[in-house]
């Protein structure tokens, strides 16, 4: 897969997304985790595999179909370094209501990496973490990703398994 069709990928499926889910037109008192809100996020910085350093963009979007419940797609593109990298990963997330700015989150993904020159790669993972309300329209998240290779060759891949940190800026309408 190259550059630009991971790119038509993402944005046809993000358009699949969007237009599927519900019309909503949110308020000023709705919150970022009701039925109906979407989610749109951004991703950039820096990431590390084969022993090499990529500078990582992606897209994603997510749709509630439950008060706290959301589905998504994200999408991400490593480049910089060979091979360059695409994922893909459905996901589905739960968001803790609480009556405070800060909203414990718990979710689980399925990843599908395309590798140039290498066979495409499968994992899946969960995640935990907190969001950070900002107002009603954004919010940062704070949290921590394991996530497990599937058909794993050590041979090639270091490891396995792997733990990592995760911040995310994210908006909803």
């Amino acid at each position: 897969m190259n550059p630009v069709q991971f790119i038509r990928t993402i944005v046809m499926s993000a358009i699949i997304l969007y237009a599927g889910s519900s019309i909503y037109i949110s308020n000023a008192n709705a919150d970022s985790f009701e039925k109906g809100s979407r989610r749109a996020s951004f991703v950039a910085g820096s990431g590390r595999t084969f022993a090499n350093s990529y500078f990582v963009i992606g897209l994603g979007v997510g749709y509630y179909i439950y008060d706290g419940l959301e589905i998504g797609l994200d999408g991400e593109a490593w480049f910089g370094s060979d091979p360059n990298i695409y994922k893909l990963s459905p996901q589905v997330k739960y968001t803790l209501p609480t009556k405070s700015r800060i909203r414990p989150y718990i979710g689980a993904f399925y990843r599908h990496a395309f590798i140039d020159n290498y066979d495409d790669l499968d994992t899946i993972g969960g995640r935990g973490g907190i969001y950070l309300i900002q107002d009603r329209k954004w919010f940062i998240g704070v949290g921590a990703v394991y996530e497990s290779y599937l058909n794993c060759d050590e041979d090639v891949y270091n490891t396995c398994d792997d733990v990592y940190p995760e911040i995310t800026f994210a908006f909803s309408f």
